[in-house]
Formats: C-alpha cells, structure tokens, sequence
C-alpha cells in the first residue's frame, strides 16, 4: 500500500511533494522509516521516478515547493549515499531536463536560490560548471535557453550573477 502507484505511477509520497503537502510528507517519512530498508527509502522516495521520469526533487522544484525541497534535501541526507544524493539533486527527467532546468524555465527565482545555495554545498566548481549551468536538456538547450526562451529576465540576471561567481572563485 505505502509503494502502490496511481496510473502516472506516482506515489503518495511523490503526490504529497507535488502539492507542498508538508504535514503529510512528514507523516509519510516517519511511517516510511517504520517499514522500509534504507535501499527502499533510496530508490522508493528520494529517486523514484514516475510515467515521465521525473522524481519528487524535479516536480519539488517545478512546483515551486520551496519547503518540500527543504525537507527532500534534510532527509536526503540521512539516508542516501553521496552518489545517490548527487543523483537526486542533478538527476534528468524524460526529457533530460534538471530540477535547474525546471524552476529556471518557470522563472521561479526562490527556487534557483534554494538550488543555487545547496549547489554551492556539495558540488566543486568543476561541476558547478558542466552539471548545473552547462547542463542540457534533450534538446540541447541549457537553463539559461530554457529561461530565455521564456522571457524570463530575472532568471537571466540571477544565472549570469552565480555564473560569474563560479568562473571567478
């Protein structure tokens, strides 16, 4: 039942994340720790992807849940190994596109904030480069073309701003 998947293949948990449902996510957490290993937790929570490919961290992050990626990202860490967060946080839905990709296309600046401060934490400069702001949707297009092709100036004026910072320290 806590794992069962509606017709998109989402589960209750994946649900509760999409409509910032954050006392419900709580409660789910604290039974899905009751019951499951932490593989399960892993591969069942934090990188379970549904009908189009996209996890709890991307539809979070398209969404606008700032405080539901504020408790994916805590207990995230609990339980999953560094490759596995690592997954999480720059993992591509079906159409290759990043929770990055999402909220820049969006133009939902809190939410790149929020990404950029956690980017900052766990990723060198290296792959602050290639896997946030060089990073490529299916269609070869980068966050900056996604935010662009939107008319989102904001999101353009944040991006060069953390761009800058990453090719000047």
């Amino acid at each position: 039942m806590f794992l069962a998947k509606d017709g998109y293949e989402r589960t209750a948990w994946r649900v509760a994340a999409e409509e910032g449902k954050i006392e419900l996510l709580h409660k789910l957490w604290e039974w899905a720790k009751e019951v499951l290993t932490r593989e399960e937790l892993s591969n069942n929570l934090f990188l379970a992807k549904e009908r189009y490919e996209r996890t709890a961290w991307h539809i979070a992050a398209e969404k606008g849940q700032i405080e539901v990626l504020h408790k994916l990202w805590v207990w995230a860490k609990k339980i999953l190994t560094q490759e596995e967060f690592h997954n999480m946080f720059l993992g591509k839905d079906g159409e290759e596109m990043t929770a990055w990709h999402m909220a820049a296309e969006k133009g939902l600046i809190e939410v790149l904030h929020k990404l950029w401060e956690g980017a900052k934490k766990i990723l060198t400069r290296e792959e602050l480069s290639n896997n946030l702001f060089l990073a490529k949707d299916r269609y070869e297009r980068t966050a900056w073309h996604k935010a662009a092709e939107e008319g989102k100036i904001e999101v353009l004026y944040k991006l060069w701003e953390w761009a800058i910072y990453v090719l000047t320290t």
